[in-house]
């Protein structure tokens, strides 16, 4: 993925170069977008049709060069309605609301329509620093 969102750079930056203490999220979620979210958030969040976001979890980051990802299957399937392409995905620390911690493009892009299943195997979203 491409980008810490700005609600991450501060919590890495507070507990690396701080004494002062910075929360860590407990829990991560794959978010789906029709439009590109930016390091403060926005974007076009996928809403209806069945959609929610997927729980993740990551592997520990690889040494050197900070790289991580997913350690099982996420996916999406669109109920009752068509969800439109899919641009982007994000991760956040919630399963509504939240905060977006990491943004970026998708590969390819993907028309998700009622019925449609979008998956992410394990190993294909990869976060890193660089």
């Amino acid at each position: 993925m491409a980008a810490l969102s700005d609600h991450a750079e501060k919590l890495l930056l507070d507990w690396m170069m701080t004494t002062g203490s910075a929360t860590r999220p407990t829990a991560w979620y794959v978010g789906l977008f029709t439009a590109a979210p930016s390091d403060s958030g926005g974007g076009t969040e996928v809403s209806g049709s069945g959609y929610s976001r997927q729980a993740a979890t990551f592997a520990a980051a690889s040494s050197p060069g900070g790289t991580t990802s997913n350690t099982g299957d996420i996916a999406f399937t669109a109920s009752g309605g068509n969800w439109g392409t899919i641009t982007h995905i994000g991760i956040f620390d919630a399963s509504s609301s939240g905060n977006l911690l990491w943004h970026g493009s998708m590969t390819a892009s993907k028309v998700v329509n009622d019925g449609d299943t979008l998956q992410f195997s394990t190993g294909n979203i990869d976060l890193t620093i660089a």
